[in-house]
């Protein structure tokens, strides 16, 4: 009873769980099915909206630490060419 109440709340849902339009369609058309189809088909639904949200939040978690791998070459380029400015300036003291 309890994954039959499910499907209509993550539908109301969509925009929050954000599951696919795809998903969304397929949960509207189990809800019509009679009560022998719906259960079995539910639970598959479910076991899939799952699925979307684990992919989604591993999308974003990669995304997370391609986002931070580029701010640490940021400051590691700067580090860099700190490095070689001071490095230059030593070979010019050291000439003159």
């Amino acid at each position: 009873m309890s994954q039959m109440n499910r499907i209509p709340e993550s539908l109301k849902n969509q925009s929050r769980n954000d599951i696919p339009r795809e998903l969304a369609e397929l949960g509207q058309l189990i809800v019509t099915l009679p009560n022998a189809q719906k259960h079995e088909l539910e639970v598959a639904f479910q076991r899939a909206v799952d699925s979307a949200h684990r992919r989604r939040r591993t999308l974003e978690v990669v995304q997370d630490a391609l986002s931070q791998l580029r701010l640490d070459i940021k400051y590691l380029m700067f580090d860099l060419d700190a490095t070689r400015r001071e490095r230059d300036q030593l070979r010019q003291k050291m000439e003159e």
